[in-house]
């Protein structure tokens, strides 16, 4: 068996010593997300052979992360298969984008079957598109900054730091209360702990976040994570949804605090959730990145 250990923070360095030098843009692969979540998928990792392995269980089913390295891949990807098989459960990759299917193929012809739910895609933005916000198709979001700017003239933006985090957490509860229903219940409990876990730590994993204000109290705030050198994760974006705009205010100036290295944003999936594939996909992203789920293929 791999010897997995489990991701803990101290482990940063040296997970983020491949996952930023590498071109993929999925957000499992910003390290908060891996930390923060792990409380739930008890997500583990491995370095073997100039490869980081990542495997995590997804209730009682056994799945991988695609390798992340420079060296032989089907050494890696031989590794995993016998690492499930000594524990006796099917083997499974999650977040694998299309050019890696391509990778797959080379390194394991005619091994692996492909399967892409449309829930688990990525919204990948370019950064100047969500600054500017030029253009008549993103005429919608400029409204609602003006109709912010017109009804809340005392407000203010700052930099995400220690002292904010409580309120931040209070303004999450505020918007739980108010939004959350039976069938997302569950979703948004576990949603809470991994925000809370990453604010918390927010100095020792990196992140930057920002924090909106009318009349001296949080209306919304924001954070995020590198996912490479060049792609940047929002991880958490919440907003009272009584003050108009808030949410797309809060989402321009974060992005113009992200710095310019960003070509792209990584606003993460949508699960399903109608009003919100629909608020992603009016922000017109450059990229909705479809991830497969691979399996071995069944020749019995």
């Amino acid at each position: 068996m791999i010897p997995f250990k489990n991701i803990t923070i101290d482990d940063k360095e040296t997970i983020q010593s491949f996952t930023l030098k590498q071109w993929r843009r999925n957000c499992e692969l910003s390290f908060a997300n891996l930390f923060s979540w792990s409380f739930l998928y008890g997500t583990q990792y491995a370095v073997i052979d100039d490869f980081l392995l990542m495997r995590f269980f997804y209730g009682n089913e056994l799945v991988y992360m695609m390798p992340i390295g420079d060296g032989n891949l089907r050494h890696a990807l031989t590794a995993i298969i016998d690492d499930a098989k000594s524990m006796q459960k099917p083997f499974r990759i999650d977040g694998v984008c299309k050019n890696m299917c391509a990778e797959l193929e080379e390194a394991m012809p005619k091994t692996f079957e492909y399967s892409v739910n449309r829930k688990y895609s990525d919204y990948i933005y370019l950064r100047e598109n969500l600054v500017s916000l030029k253009g008549k198709k993103l005429q919608p979001k400029r409204n609602f900054i003006n109709r912010f700017l017109n009804s809340n003239h005392n407000y203010e933006y700052k930099t995400l730091t220690p002292d904010l985090v409580e309120e931040c957490i209070e303004l999450e509860k505020s918007w739980y209360d108010t939004n959350v229903t039976d069938e997302e219940r569950d979703a948004l409990l576990a949603e809470r702990t991994a925000l809370t876990l990453a604010i918390t730590n927010m100095k020792a994993l990196d992140l930057s976040g920002g924090v909106l204000f009318v009349n001296g109290k949080i209306t919304a705030f924001t954070y995020g994570n590198p996912i490479n050198y060049e792609t940047f994760d929002v991880c958490i974006e919440k907003a009272d949804r009584n003050i108009e705009g808030a949410y797309a205010m809060i989402n321009n100036l974060f992005a113009k605090h992200i710095p310019e290295q960003y070509i792209y944003i990584n606003r993460e999936e949508d699960l399903d959730i109608p009003g919100l594939r629909k608020a992603k996909l009016s922000y017109q992203p450059e990229t909705i990145l479809e991830k497969h789920r691979v399996k071995l293929i069944d020749n019995s």
